[in-house]
């Protein structure tokens, strides 16, 4: 700024102002930030309110939120429209400063680190108002955004509407962001084409959400033709304007490949913008990432879990929890572990729930925690889901949080059997042993048999032990035995060691001791004790054909050591010999 300049602001504060603008655009802020200060101490309103836009936004002097809320105060009281709309908007955002704040001496308020508070929908109406009804486009937008988003006895779906309107009439970027918002919400598909209108209009004019919605509309043909190259390429353009939710829809579709290119490595540079600026999805699929890396980076998953899971994510908080009580990536620490473990089960995080109950039975976590796994299990229970009346009947079964009682634990597994397949299975055990309830062994069977259609192996070898002996209806060694074999196929140790049996007595099957001794060797192996004592026999005695002495004593040691007597005396017996 020239002498000239000074002199001739000092003297006249209206030229002041009209040479601070000539000198703002013309990409001067710095020389023309002094006149305009000269122009607001005299209290010319439009100076104020451009003096207070400096300072939010560090154009010609270092940033203040502070000062920038005191001078805009300043224009609003003398009935600028633009101050008035600015200033609700930053009362709406919690970025507006308290009065305490702007009344502290100049030297402190300019170099205060700016803090996020929370929004103050009163003060922000009144000014919004003034200014919406003095005819700003964006005072309206801001209003019709009270109106809406407001505390519930502000909001005026109807008024909001109108609000919008009009600003969108008079081609408020924001305004017509909201009208199409506010269509939407109308729920008619008939607007589908001029809501996808208003958002382009918004998007054209640099809107970062609307060019996010838009780029969302554009994906998937919504008013608009599908075009995945154009969605990438809005997304990119929201994402460089910052905004979070578009960075990590960006980087999902690079990681992906779902809107072009597979680019892994630029995605998840994206998604840790999104992360860092807040996005809580982003973070916790970096934490997932991280962990599913080979090798996983367990210590660089745990930094983003934690993002996570302390901005609420329960699936974050559950795996920050589990990576404590393992070690991985951090120090072990089962109270640490639990403490997650507990904050994504109390915000309804069913997984998080079971983890807690398993860990009440380990004795690990606070007193109360048993007890509120079953209060857990039974509100959601309760209420129809079926998952937590499975865990609840486990919680009577097991007397985590309650007592022991096997007629409630029964009355919850067959709520639960209408559509788990575990809880069927658990309830046909209970009716085939009688334990809570009348011993049914025809309705066991049944339920076996659903069981076993869900794929539980321990289900299909029971049922397949009932149409061996004929418990519950007909015998049906055929249908057993295939049973048998689909479990084995699956790694099933007893259904292995049923079929050695059945090679060895011809019960079902022509007798065949070489097969029955693979099937015995076979559950020998998954650690089945009886099969291993059979194999010992096999062995000693050559009964396949093949005699081994010392693969004999191995084997029949193994056995001994399940605590199976005959085992203990046979190796007794052969280690004497």
């Amino acid at each position: 700024m020239t002498i000239l300049d000074r002199l001739t602001g000092f003297a006249n504060p209206a030229a002041a102002l009209r040479r601070a603008v000539q000198l703002f655009d013309s990409g001067r802020p710095s020389e023309a930030f002094p006149l305009m200060a000269i122009a607001a101490r005299a209290g010319i309103a439009d100076a104020e309110y451009r003096v207070g836009r400096c300072y939010l936004e560090g154009s010609g002097v270092p940033p203040s939120r502070v000062e920038g809320t005191r001078w805009l105060g300043r224009a609003a009281k003398r009935g600028s429209a633009d101050a008035q709309a600015l200033l609700a908007a930053l009362y709406v955002s919690g970025l507006a400063t308290s009065e305490a704040d702007v009344k502290r001496p100049a030297s402190q308020r300019l170099f205060e680190q700016d803090t996020l508070g929370e929004p103050d929908f009163v003060a922000a109406r009144e000014l919004a108002t003034k200014a919406a009804e003095a005819g700003s486009a964006t005072g309206q937008a801001v209003l019709g955004y009270i109106l809406t988003r407001g505390p519930g006895p502000m909001r005026d779906a109807d008024a909001a509407h109108r609000w919008y309107e009009r600003s969108a009439a008079a081609g408020c970027a924001e305004g017509r962001l909201g009208l199409a918002l506010s269509l939407a919400r109308q729920g008619g598909l008939a607007e589908r084409d001029r809501i996808a209108d208003e958002v382009r209009r918004a998007a054209d004019a640099g809107l970062p959400t609307a060019i996010y919605l838009f780029a969302i509309f554009t994906e998937h043909g919504l008013g608009v033709a599908g075009d995945l190259a154009a969605a990438a390429r809005l997304y990119q353009a929201a994402a460089e304007q910052g905004l979070p939710s578009a960075q990590f829809r960006l980087g999902l579709a690079m990681i992906e490949g779902s809107l072009g290119d597979l680019d892994p490595v630029a995605g998840e540079a994206w998604m840790r913008r999104a992360a860092l600026a807040g996005n809580v999805e982003a973070a916790y699929l970096l934490g997932e990432r991280n962990v599913k890396y080979r090798p996983p980076d367990y210590a660089e998953a745990a930094t983003w879990y934690r993002r996570a899971a302390e901005a609420g994510h329960q699936a974050a908080a559950r795996a920050l929890g589990s990576l404590y009580l393992t070690g991985n990536g951090v120090a072990r620490d089962e109270q640490e572990g639990t403490r997650w473990l507990r904050t994504a089960a109390t915000s309804g995080s069913q997984a998080a729930q079971v983890d807690m109950a398993n860990l009440a039975l380990q004795g690990i976590g606070e007193a109360d925690d048993t007890t509120n796994v079953a209060g857990w299990f039974e509100a959601a229970a309760s209420s129809g889901d079926l998952i937590a009346a499975f865990n609840l009947g486990l919680c009577f079964v097991k007397g985590v949080g309650v007592p022991q009682d096997e007629g409630q634990a029964a009355q919850w597994l067959r709520r639960a059997a209408e559509g788990v397949a575990e809880a069927q299975y658990m309830y046909a055990r209970i009716l085939r042993d009688g334990r809570g309830v009348a011993a049914d062994a025809r309705q066991a069977r049944a339920w076996f048999a659903q069981a076993a259609d869900g794929g539980i192996l321990d289900a299909q070898v029971a049922l397949a032990e009932m149409l061996l002996n004929g418990r519950g209806g007909n015998r049906s060694p055929e249908a057993a035995v295939q049973l048998f074999e689909r479990a084995a196929a699956a790694g099933h140790a007893g259904a292995m060691f049923a079929l050695g049996a059945l090679h060895s007595s011809g019960q079902g099957l022509p007798i065949d001791q070489v097969a029955a001794q693979k099937w015995f060797s076979a559950a020998a192996e998954c650690g089945h004790g009886q099969a291993q004592l059979m194999l010992g026999r096999y062995l000693a005695k050559g009964l396949a054909g093949e005699r081994d002495p010392l693969a004999s004593r191995l084997w029949l040691e193994r056995a001994a050591a399940h605590g199976i007597v005959e085992a203990d005396e046979e190796f007794a017996e052969a280690t004497s010999g």
